[in-house]
């Protein structure tokens, strides 16, 4: 018998009509403060895209923001980055590749992102873009450093990326990038990241609703109430529940 807590997926869900009709709402990080930054040339001008793609692009400046654990919560830099990544419902990740992998001041904002907040999960369920520069030769650790960590953020992690391979021949003295197979790919990205945005910021919710955590839920109002059982007699113990 099946338990009560693993009905069978709700397709009416994906039919429901639009409900959100604002812009959708996309914060970009990057990660280098040089002057010259090209993880942040390339993320303006995917802002760019994205602006003209009908969506609200923000970009969070990394310069000042503490090590993780290296200033209170409240920090106002922190605050800044948390209240934009709790405004978001999509993201761009965009990093140089420094010594084989993503920078450390991209890791040190996702960093301060916490997993939980209360009863709020501030990534779960959005979705997420990820770009990468590279001074030399076109490689992928740093996207696929970043994918994992998407992952593990519970984002929506789009098929689609780009690297942009020698960036400091891409962009012009204007910081903007030159037409290109790069450029095109960078079009493609987000092109995607607004398409999935759009299909799932009002279904996010159904989409991230998980077993594990039901039953872990019912087994608290167990214990709140002073229960042995979670659910009623059909082979479904709380916190150990099989499909029989």
């Amino acid at each position: 018998m099946l338990s009560e807590a693993l009905p069978t997926p709700d397709t009416s869900a994906r039919r429901k009509p639009l409900q959100s009709l604002h812009k959708p709402r996309i914060l970009l990080l990057y990660g280098s403060v040089r002057s010259r930054s090209y993880s942040r040339l390339l993320t303006q001008e995917a802002a760019r895209l994205l602006e003209h793609l009908g969506a609200e692009p923000r970009i969070f400046n990394p310069s000042g923001l503490p090590l993780p654990d290296d200033a209170p919560d409240d920090h106002p830099r922190v605050q800044d980055l948390l209240e934009l990544v709790a405004w978001s419902e999509g993201q761009v990740w965009t990093s140089p590749e420094r010594h084989g992998a993503m920078s450390a001041i991209l890791k040190a904002q996702i960093d301060w992102i916490p997993l939980n907040s209360g009863a709020t999960r501030p990534t779960q369920g959005k979705t997420l873009a990820l770009m990468q520069v590279s001074g030399g030769s076109q490689s992928f650790n740093a996207v696929n450093q970043m994918r994992i960590l998407g992952r593990w953020m519970r984002m929506v992690t789009i098929p689609n990326q780009s690297s942009v391979a020698k960036a400091f021949q891409e962009f012009d003295d204007a910081g903007r990038m030159k037409p290109s197979a790069y450029y095109d790919r960078v079009v493609d990205v987000m092109e995607e990241l607004v398409k999935f945005t759009l299909l799932t910021r009002d279904v996010s919710d159904h989409l991230t609703d998980r077993y594990s955590e039901r039953v872990e839920t019912a087994a608290e109002l167990s214990a709140r109430v002073n229960l042995t059982r979670a659910v009623d007699v059909k082979g479904t113990l709380s916190g150990t529940q099989k499909l029989s």
